[in-house]
């Protein structure tokens, strides 16, 4: 049975893409823990994030490092966090978090409520950055 993240990535579920390659995808967090929490995930489904190969892993990270740079470059932040979890959802993904203080990466906080329109967007210029 495929994970969600890979239904999202065949289109059976609705996303707020931030950018795609052959290899990746990144997409807004709808429960996100601050305004541009985005999500990068491989498109193999592979559960732990350190069993993607070594050419694999360097290449989801320099991707996420891009993605990181328009969110940086659209939302105010002091830095963009990094967070691998992978107890969630069983396909390896990073966690892109707007961070002013430490406080934003805490995945306890309450999520932060955005409309559909809101969402869009706030995808949209993220993915329209330069």
């Amino acid at each position: 049975m495929a994970t969600i993240f890979s239904r999202i990535i065949a289109g059976e579920i609705p996303s707020y893409k931030i950018a795609e390659d052959d290899k990746f995808y990144a997409f807004l967090d709808v429960q996100p823990v601050v305004r541009g929490h985005t999500l990068v995930i491989p498109k193999k489904e592979v559960d732990y994030f350190f069993d993607l190969d070594k050419d694999y892993l360097a290449e989801i990270n320099l991707f996420a490092r891009d993605v990181a740079g328009k969110i940086q470059r659209t939302v105010p932040c002091l830095r963009v966090g990094v967070a691998i979890v992978g107890l969630e959802v069983p396909h390896a993904h990073i966690h892109l978090i707007p961070l002013n203080k430490i406080q934003d990466i805490n995945f306890s906080n309450p999520r932060v409520k955005m409309s559909h329109e809101e969402f869009e967007g706030l995808a949209e210029a993220i993915r329209n950055v330069r």
